[in-house]
């Protein structure tokens, strides 16, 4: 029979001795912090004049650039497998632009906006706390907070101003997964789908008019980062 060597003897003992790595349990507070990136999967209306000459068709589509920010999680384990979740983060800041109007009346970088996303859900791990690969997945409510809406430079000098957008109330669907690097610390990975509508707003005062353009934003986003589990 084989003799136990001394190395071979410490690599038991260290594996007896090592505390296993456990993961949520009911009552735990996790808090996550990474880039979070807002990817717009927009699709708009025609821009329409809703002031001035009402029904005017003026054609053209509106988009909205992406934008990465500081994004945070703050989740309260209410079982050992369910939990309820908030996202947030620092301001989103987007471009938004106007293409294939007629004539290119209203064709450009239309200005940009500001937006807070905050989302709260509720998730579900499906695998036992001893593991430490734990994914999940959740569902539930956003409120977007559209502000500090500014017309770019070239749209107002061709006499636009006054841009404004809607705030939007939409459900949210997320797919995620933590990996335990301790009891306590784990990195982190998920990916949102958030359902934003909104109407954009902007007016020609030389011309006395408004035009309007309704958008489906539904962004896909994207999170990696670290976690610490209280």
């Amino acid at each position: 029979m084989p003799r136990l060597t001394l190395a071979s003897a410490s690599l038991i003992t260290l594996a007896i001795a090592a505390p296993a790595v456990q993961a949520f349990e009911a009552g735990d507070i996790i808090v996550r912090a990474g880039a979070v990136t807002v990817d717009p999967r927009e699709k708009s209306s025609s821009v329409r004049l809703d002031r001035g000459a009402p029904g005017t068709d003026l054609g053209g589509k509106a988009s909205m650039g992406s934008d990465t920010q500081l994004g945070l999680n703050f989740a309260y384990m209410v079982t050992d497998h369910l939990g309820v979740e908030l996202l947030a983060a620092t301001p989103f800041e987007h471009d938004v632009h106007i293409s294939g109007t007629a004539n290119g009346v209203a064709d450009g970088k239309l200005g940009s906006l500001k937006h807070l996303p905050p989302t709260l859900s509720l998730v579900y791990y499906p695998l036992d706390k001893q593991s430490r690969f734990q994914p999940y997945v959740g569902a539930g409510l956003n409120y977007t907070w559209i502000y500090d809406e500014t017309v770019g430079s070239n749209a107002r000098a061709a006499g636009f101003d006054n841009l404004h957008a809607r705030n939007s109330w939409g459900w949210a669907a997320q797919i995620g997964a933590d990996y335990m690097l301790t009891d306590r610390v784990m990195i982190n990975a998920q990916l949102r789908y958030i359902d934003i509508e909104t109407d954009a707003f902007v007016s020609n005062t030389a011309l006395g008019v408004r035009a309007k353009v309704d958008m489906d934003v539904n962004p896909w986003v994207y999170m990696v980062g670290l976690g610490y589990r209280f």
